[in-house]
């Protein structure tokens, strides 16, 4: 019975370490004696020490946060710009035998890809046209990295970082579109002011007592007033005389 005991507790071990768990979120890339055999699904796997390797590769949706870039937009002006690409291995057996390391990779890829992709645009369109430029930036990657098995899922730029300079003439332009706009609105006001009041002025002009009554109504609200005011009158009869004797001379 001893002798049994001692012989099966190496043998136990020697099973124990032929057995490799792949998990559901995994998938095991089984090399025999350094050469691709097959792609192993999640379980319990029994391999031959030593003659095999088993690489797992996480086949989940991946963020990688790609890090500020000094690019140079198309109308030379210089920024710093970063972002955050998604992306999962949907062939395990190309990210593994196809790239030494495919999360590097991907990450160098997207950081290039960035920075060209800036330079081809103004900056300008690049503030408007975020959504855009994203998506040109992840067709790229994305077809640059089919080769490994990779799938780009979205790529997404987060801070667009502008020199201190820029920021304040844009804030100056702002401010000068902003007078600008103020001034038109205005002068079209009193464009409009002056037209309304011409009109008016022909509309007395036309009747004879109109004027006399504008004239009281004036003094009617000027009198409503608690301070004090002095109020002279001069009759509308007068002002005609006056009128009058200035188109003789």
């Amino acid at each position: 019975m001893f002798d049994i005991l001692f012989f099966s507790w190496p043998l136990l071990f020697i099973v124990l370490a032929m057995i490799r768990q792949v998990n559901q979120y995994e998938r095991g890339i089984l090399l025999t004696m350094g050469k691709y055999s097959r792609t192993y699904e999640p379980g319990w796997k029994i391999l031959i020490p030593v003659f095999q390797k088993m690489i797992k590769v996480d086949i989940r949706v991946k963020a990688v946060d790609v890090p500020d870039q000094e690019a140079i937009t198309k109308d030379n002006i210089p920024i710093r710009i970063n972002a955050v690409i998604y992306y999962k291995v949907v062939n395990s057996e190309k990210a593994v035998l196809e790239v030494e390391d495919f999360f590097y990779a991907v990450s160098q890829l997207a950081q290039t890809t960035m920075r060209n992709s800036v330079g081809e645009v103004t900056l300008d369109e690049l503030l408007a046209n975020k959504k855009e430029v994203s998506e040109k930036i992840k067709t790229t990657v994305d077809r640059a990295s089919d080769p490994w098995g990779i799938d780009v899922q979205s790529v997404e730029l987060k801070d667009i970082v502008l020199p201190e300079s820029l920021k304040r003439t844009i804030a100056k332009v702002a401010e000068a579109q902003r007078e600008k706009q103020a001034v038109i609105i205005n002068s079209e006001g009193e464009v409009e002011a002056a037209g309304n009041m011409a009109k008016a002025a022909e509309t007395l002009s036309k009747q004879p007592g109109a004027l006399h009554l504008r004239t009281l109504q004036s003094i009617n609200d000027l009198s409503s007033d608690q301070s004090n005011t002095t109020v002279w009158m001069v009759p509308v009869e007068g002002l005609k005389a006056l009128d009058a004797l200035a188109r003789k001379v």
